[in-house]
């Protein structure tokens, strides 16, 4: 079943690492809103079936109201059925939660909520310019711990400037006090065009090295297996039953909308996206002009984003689907790393051993057929 996903471009502040797109300014909000559901109405052709997921992600959707939110629920029901299994998921600040939009989120089918916490660090979330406190982020997860939401999980930020692992287990324990059934644990990066980039750039942060990531990255692996938190990607780990519907479809190809400015849709064969600026969106959403661009996958091109999503999971990559041509380009290949002990083979899957989490794009990336 197809997932959908709405890209609600807006947000309280700009955080020091974001690179997504955003507008602090809610000038548009109405009108860009307008043009989401146009859009959703405008390509209900593209979908076949029922929605197995809906994601609200940004941006940050929880400064939405219940009503503007599910106003955007109705028209996706008005194109194409939900299914009665499907994972409706908000993307939410802890300074937006409380007992009342978590009842008013309810009341529209929201039933998972991804709190972006980052930190409980005071100090972090001031150097990140977060639009919250520490203090608001227990209360946030205490909120929606008891709201009797099907799951919930929060994100975490590890590989900060002089973070040490003693800082990383120390936020790992107090999430795992407050019973969270799913984590994503994020390795910062410094992204072009982000404040943080800037900051690097000039000196005034010295970045985390490689092996201090590393080192977190082992670290919170173990913490979370050990508290019963399976890894069933890179950066998730959930408790059976808990894990990421909407995501996973992502990582294992499943056809994908994507509704809103920036927003990638991808069908199988073609992958699209919108233009990253409000405006342009919203006129051409209202004038019938191009506020996208597409292409086409070729046959290798569609193998090797199934080898690189595919690996980051704990399910691996199916070698059968991916062809003959596949596995004879890369025999050698995988014998290497079978050898190196950072893949395995097992019931026909390429997966990666914990050793080799530790390098899974370049993995992925020695398995790459050719461009075509």
């Amino acid at each position: 079943m197809p997932g959908l996903y709405f890209h609600i471009p807006f947000c309280h502040k700009a955080c020091t690492y974001c690179d997504f797109h955003f507008s602090t300014s809610l000038r548009t909000k109405e009108r860009v809103l307008a043009a989401m559901r146009k859009e959703l109405r405008e390509r209900s052709l593209e979908i076949n079936g029922t929605w197995g997921s809906v994601y609200f992600g940004g941006g940050t959707p929880s400064l939405l109201t219940a009503q503007e939110l599910g106003l955007l629920l109705d028209e996706a029901r008005a194109v194409a059925p939900v299914d009665g299994g499907a994972e409706i998921t908000l993307e939410a600040n802890p300074d937006d939660v409380t007992a009342e939009s978590l009842e008013a989120w309810r009341s529209i089918g929201i039933s998972r909520v991804s709190l972006g916490i980052q930190s409980f660090r005071e100090e972090r979330l001031r150097w990140m310019n977060r639009s919250h406190h520490a203090a608001q982020a227990h209360r946030a997860i205490e909120l929606v711990a008891k709201a009797g939401l099907d799951s919930w999980t929060i994100d975490l930020i590890y590989g900060l400037p002089g973070m040490t692992v003693a800082e990383w287990d120390e936020q790992l324990t107090i999430a795992l006090a407050h019973g969270m059934p799913h984590l994503s644990a994020y390795c910062l990066t410094v992204e072009p065009r982000t404040a943080l980039h800037k900051q690097v750039a000039t000196g005034r942060i010295l970045p985390a090295n490689d092996n201090e990531q590393t080192a977190e990255f082992e670290h919170g692996i173990a913490k979370l297996a050990a508290a019963g938190l399976v890894q069933y990607e890179i950066s998730n780990f959930g408790r059976e039953g808990h894990f990421a519907k909407h995501n996973t479809s992502y990582w294992q190809g499943v056809a994908y909308l994507g509704i809103g400015p920036s927003a990638h849709s991808f069908n199988g064969t073609k992958r699209r996206w919108n233009v990253a600026n409000n405006v342009r969106y919203a006129d051409g959403v209202e004038q019938g002009t191009a506020y996208w661009e597409e292409e086409t996958l070729t046959d290798n091109q569609r193998i090797n984003e199934r080898v690189l999503t595919g690996l980051r999971t704990m399910w691996g990559v199916a070698l059968e689907p991916l062809g003959e041509g596949f596995r004879k380009a890369n025999e050698a290949v995988v014998q290497h790393y079978l050898a190196l002990e950072e893949l395995e083979m097992r019931d026909g899957r390429l997966i990666l051993t914990p050793k080799g989490k530790n390098f899974a794009d370049r993995i992925a990336s020695d398995l790459f057929l050719p461009a075509e």
